[in-house]
C-alpha cells in the first residue's frame, strides 16, 4: 500500500526557515565585512603581528620553562615581561651598535667622496691580483676613478649634501622600523601572557570552520613554523659557525664578524654564498688564492649539505611537507611577505597539504572517485 504524502508545511514554518537562512547569510556577510575592515585598519601593523606570532610559536617551549620558575601569579606578568625584554635586547643591542658605528663612519665617507672628486682615487694594489678580471678592472679603475676629471663626472651625483640627505631619509625609515618592532614586542608580551587562552579560542574557531580536522590543520601549521625556525635559523647559524672556522684557518681579517654575517645571510635561501664568495674573492685579491679557493669550495659543500640534506629533513619531516613544497613555501613566502614570509610560507603550505590529504585520502573521496 502506498504511503500517503506528507502534509504540506505550514506557512509560519517556511517563513521561519527562510528567516533563519537569511540571518545566517547576514551574519556571514557581516563577519566578512568586519574582518575586511579590520585588516584594512591594521594593514600597516600586519608585519608586526605576523612577527609576534612567529616569535611566540618559536619561543613558546622556552617561555613555558621560564614561567614555571616563577611562583604563583607572578609568572603571568614577570615571565612574559622577562622573555619579551630579552628578545628586545637581543635584537636592538647589535642594531644600536651598528647604527652608532655607522654614524661615526659617515663623516669619513663624506670626506672620502669630496677628496675623490678633487684628486681621483688611486688604483689599489690588490686590484691587479684579482683572478681572471684583474687586468680589466685595473684598466677601468685607472680610466674612470684615478683621473680626477673622470672621477668628478662619475661621482658628481654623490655630493656630501645628498649623502647627508640620504642618511636622514634612511634614518626616518629606521625609526619607522623601530616603531613597528616596538609594536611587535608589545604584541609578543600579550601573546605570551594570554597564549594558552588564545590557543584554545583558535581551536574552537578552527573546529567551527573546518570541523573535526580543524585542530589537526592548526597543529600542522604550528609544527611548520617551529620546523622552519629550526631549519632556517639554527641551521643558518650552524653554517656560519662552520664556515667561520674556514675563515679563521684561511687568515681572513675579522673572521668572527664575517662568520656572524654569513650565519645571518644563511637564514635566507642562497644568502650564504654571497658572504663566503666575497670573503674568497678578498683572499684571492690579497694574494691568498689557494686559501680563497679553499674557503669557496668548503662553503659550497657546507651549504649544499645544509640545503639538500639537513633543512629538508628538519622542515619537511616535522611539518610532513615534501621538499619541493618546503622550498616553494620558503621562496614564495619571502617574495610575497618579505623576511617574515620565510616562516609564514611553509605554515600556509602545511595547511594546504593537510587539507589536500584530507580531501584525497578519506574513504568518501575514494568512493567518489570510483563513481562514474
Amino acid at each position: 500500500m502506498d504511503r500517503p504524502p506528507d502534509p504540506p508545511q505550514s506557512l509560519p514554518v517556511v517563513e521561519a526557515e527562510r528567516l533563519a537562512v537569511s540571518r545566517r547569510i547576514a551574519r556571514v556577510v557581516l563577519a566578512i565585512a568586519l574582518v575586511g575592515f579590520g585588516v584594512w585598519i591594521l594593514h600597516r601593523f600586519l608585519a608586526a603581528l605576523a612577527w609576534a606570532g612567529v616569535l611566540a610559536i618559536a619561543l613558546w617551549p622556552l617561555y613555558r620553562r621560564i614561567a614555571r620558575a616563577f611562583p604563583g601569579d607572578r609568572a603571568r606578568i614577570l615571565a612574559p615581561l622577562l622573555v619579551t625584554l630579552s628578545i628586545g635586547l637581543i635584537f636592538t643591542v647589535p642594531f644600536i651598535y651598528v647604527a652608532v658605528e655607522g654614524a661615526r663612519e659617515l663623516r669619513i665617507v663624506v670626506d672620502f667622496i669630496s677628496e675623490a672628486q678633487r684628486n681621483g682615487i688611486p688604483t689599489p694594489g690588490w686590484v691587479a691580483h684579482l683572478p681572471v678580471i684583474g687586468g680589466t678592472v685595473e684598466e677601468w679603475w685607472r680610466t674612470n676613478l684615478s683621473d680626477p676629471n673622470a672621477a668628478q663626472e662619475l661621482l658628481g651625483k654623490l655630493k656630501p649634501g645628498s649623502v647627508a640627505a640620504s642618511a636622514r631619509l634612511y634614518g626616518a625609515e629606521i625609526v619607522h622600523r623601530l616603531v613597528i618592532f616596538g609594536f611587535t614586542l608589545l604584541t609578543l608580551f600579550f601573546l605570551f601572557r594570554d597564549g594558552a587562552l588564545f590557543s584554545r579560542q583558535l581551536l574552537r574557531v578552527s573546529d567551527r570552520l573546518l570541523g573535526p580536522d580543524g585542530e589537526r590543520v592548526g597543529r600542522h601549521m604550528v609544527q611548520a613554523v617551529l620546523a622552519t625556525v629550526n631549519g632556517l635559523v639554527l641551521v643558518g647559524l650552524g653554517e656560519g659557525a662552520l664556515i667561520g672556522i674556514a675563515y679563521v684557518i684561511a687568515g681572513l681579517p675579522h673572521p668572527v664578524s664575517v662568520a656572524a654575517l654569513t650565519g645571518v645571510l644563511a637564514v635566507i635561501p642562497f644568502g650564504a654564498p654571497v658572504a663566503f664568495a666575497a670573503a674568497a674573492l678578498y683572499l684571492a685579491a690579497i694574494g691568498n688564492t689557494i686559501a680563497g679557493a679553499a674557503v669557496f669550495c668548503f662553503g659550497l659543500v657546507v651549504v649544499f649539505v645544509a640545503d639538500h640534506a639537513v633543512r629538508p629533513v628538519i622542515i619537511g619531516g616535522a611539518a610532513r611537507l615534501p621538499f619541493l613544497w618546503v622550498l616553494l613555501g620558503i621562496l614564495g613566502g619571502l617574495e610575497t611577505f618579505g623576511i617574515v614570509g620565510l616562516f609564514l610560507g611553509p605554515a600556509i603550505m602545511a595547511a594546504l597539504i593537510s587539507l589536500w590529504r584530507d580531501w584525497t585520502e578519506s574513504p568518501d573521496a575514494g568512493i567518489a572517485l570510483k563513481e562514474p
